[in-house]
């Protein structure tokens, strides 16, 4: 049968990432450890393309949301980006310096020493919410390692990404790097990688580490989920409404580590919700400016819009932060909304929310709050708002999370000296800095023998020497 030109088209797409994943596969063997000089090389061209297109980035990513406040662009990605960028030229020299190891004592004449290698080929997959950040940020610890990367971006970010691809294809040979529009999650996963870093929801992270494993290819997966925001009652509430409501409304909410759900005692909760009434209008006096980003697609749009019916359906009270704002379904605009008195049964406490409602709880101890947050599956953020020493302690080291911002909410990941990475439902493996070039690297232990032939005198036939010399070796202590 004949096929149709949607089916070639989908064929010449598969196959066009397989003749990608040939080249560099070949090139890797070629060349298989680039040398300092080339590996900044490399991440000073990404640099210049980001720094030469700022602007069409920014109209590009806007024309993937249908609207994107361009200071947004700009901050949460192209800074960021850039500044990683630059951050790793400054610190590869010493990454890629091989590690002295000690020696055991019987072989301590010889020498010990540890080589970060490429581990050749690193697939990334990145997603919509902030497509330049999470594509470029991980390339940054892929090529400073040494790799050769191919990328696949969100089905909703193609402007963007023919946009990247012809930028970067100007400038690197696809044998190094290579941006492939089109191409199919589900085909460019399944490419026997030697390292595959996905950013999504968990859903689709399961079926990318089962297409993995059919060639047993290590994965870095960074998810999602409910990020808990801890407001202890020595911090000043308005300051905290200030500075959570920042996070959570940044990108209309679309961010995988925003503050999902707030915490605050019982006798603070209204003091919270005012704060937050006064907080907001002055932000975003119109939802519908181009200050406000718009929700990325209509299925997204109309989750948001049940996720708020059944929370009021279930009793809940929802409160609009915005009181001019209106809901607009063609350019989904979305105004943001405190829920409170919710429960669990309650879509907003079940899933990740991933749009501008912020669900308030109440507790009334830090044992409860602690409690709570482990009996759910470990998020990829956590966030506590204290002075106090002695609380900051007991809610960090009783809780577990991908990691952690006190007094703010969401800024850990902007550190690039502190490893960036989910545990649980929220991912594995970590990157950024030193540990994502450790992540795409391979630690490879080298050991010299001894010039002395020290070893000889264990060789066969077994004598009573034997048995003296190595119980001298194990009574022996260093």
């Amino acid at each position: 049968m004949a096929q149709t030109a949607q089916q070639r088209t989908i064929a010449s797409v598969e196959n066009e990432a397989q003749r990608v994943f040939a080249l560099q596969r070949e090139a890797y063997g070629r060349h298989p450890f680039p040398s300092y000089a080339e590996r900044v090389n490399n991440l000073r061209r990404v640099e210049r393309v980001l720094v030469d297109n700022k602007q069409a980035i920014a109209d590009a990513i806007s024309a993937d949301f249908g609207h994107r406040a361009f200071e947004e662009s700009m901050m949460a990605e192209l800074f960021t980006s850039i500044d990683g960028l630059r951050d790793a030229c400054k610190r590869l020299e010493g990454w890629m310096a091989p590690q002295k190891r000690h020696t055991s004592v019987l072989f301590a004449t010889g020498s010990n020493r540890v080589i970060p290698m490429p581990k050749g080929v690193v697939g990334i997959i990145s997603p919509w919410n902030y497509p330049l950040f999470l594509t470029i940020s991980p390339l940054t610890s892929v090529l400073a390692a040494g790799n050769r990367a191919m990328i696949k971006m969100a089905s909703n970010s193609q402007h963007l990404c023919r946009l990247l691809a012809e930028k970067l294809r100007a400038v690197f040979s696809e044998d190094t790097l290579a941006i492939l529009p089109g191409v199919r999650a589900q085909d460019f996963s399944s490419l026997p990688y030697d390292h595959l870093i996905f950013t999504g929801s968990a859903d689709a992270g399961k079926n990318v580490m089962r297409a993995a494993a059919e060639h047993l290819t290590p994965v870095t997966l960074e998810l999602g989920g409910k990020s808990p925001t801890i407001v202890c009652d020595d911090f000043d509430v308005d300051e905290a409404a200030s500075r959570i409501l920042y996070a959570k409304l940044l990108n209309a909410g679309q961010t995988c580590l925003a503050p999902d759900y707030v915490m605050v005692s019982e006798g603070r909760r209204d003091a919270f919700v005012a704060a937050a009434k006064r907080i907001v209008p002055k932000r975003y006096p119109d939802t519908g400016s181009s200050q406000y980003t718009s929700v990325i697609d209509d299925k997204s749009y109309r989750r948001l819009r049940a996720t708020l019916e059944d929370a009021r359906a279930k009793g809940a009270e929802v409160i609009p932060l915005v009181p001019d704002g209106r809901f607009d379904d063609t350019l989904r605009k979305f105004p943001p909304h405190i829920i409170v008195g919710v429960t669990d049964d309650m879509t907003v406490m079940k899933d990740e929310i991933f749009g501008p409602l912020l669900p308030v709880k109440t507790y009334q101890s830090l044992d409860e709050v602690i409690a709570y947050v482990n009996g759910r599956d470990r998020p990829l953020g956590f966030y506590v708002f204290t002075n106090d020493r002695s609380a900051e302690h007991k809610l960090v080291y009783s809780t577990i999370s991908g990691g952690v911002t006190v007094n703010n909410c969401m800024l850990h990941v902007a550190q690039h000296d502190l490893p960036f990475g989910g545990i649980g439902a929220s991912g594995m493996g970590q990157y950024h800095g030193h540990e994502g070039f450790l992540e795409f690297s391979k630690l490879r232990p080298v050991f010299t023998s001894p010039r002395l032939p020290i070893l000889d005198m264990f060789y066969p036939p077994y004598t009573k020497k034997h048995r003296k010399i190595l119980d001298l070796l194990i009574r022996f202590k260093r």
